[in-house]
């Protein structure tokens, strides 16, 4: 993997094209024990950058189709991670505005209800036309790590359905636990 530096100044053009796009901008202004300035916080607003990245890549990836190229339009696939604070930040308006923003980058003009309730689940999806997204809370006490450390897992499919299968169908043998304890 490369190093590319500050991800303010990224420029997709300089970059190769990529199929998957990973982040989980800093956690303090969404965390309950922190200053809850939300995703307008200088360090998570480093989400939209990941955003802005991704959709600046697919829109290259276009304009290469439109000059012949038969290679998919990338990045197909987004992973975004952050404390369940995400939930509950600026009363839940945050973690809509997460899955708004991931949603129109398949589809500009998608629309994000909040919950009935008014309250996010820890684990959910949605299904678009051709596309999908779907979180879930992990505990990092059952993958090895010897502590407690809840964190939300997003997952986006941006050209098909499978974002649910990704998060929720474990298909691997579990790990040994007393070995990651020693």
């Amino acid at each position: 993997m490369k190093h590319l530096g500050d991800i303010t100044k990224i420029d997709v053009h300089k970059v190769p094209l990529v199929d998957i796009v990973t982040g989980g901008s800093p956690c303090q202004d969404l965390s309950v024990a922190g200053k809850r300035a939300g995703l307008d916080g200088a360090r998570s607003g480093l989400f939209m950058e990941q955003i802005r990245i991704i959709k600046e890549m697919r829109d290259e990836s276009r304009q290469l189709r439109l000059r012949g190229s038969t290679e998919p339009i990338r990045p197909r696939y987004m992973v975004w991670e952050n404390v369940p604070g995400a939930f509950s930040s600026n009363k839940g308006e945050d973690f809509r505005c997460v899955l708004k923003e991931t949603a129109r980058i398949a589809d500009e003009n998608a629309i994000i209800p909040r919950p009935e309730g008014g309250r996010w689940t820890p684990s959910g999806c949605i299904l678009g036309d051709g596309w999908s997204i779907a979180w879930r809370v992990h505990d990092a006490q059952f993958w090895g790590v010897p502590q407690r450390r809840k964190r939300i897992a997003l997952v986006a499919d941006f050209g098909g359905l499978t974002a649910p299968e990704i998060l929720f169908e474990r298909e691997s043998v579990p790990g040994n636990t007393a070995e990651s304890c020693e």
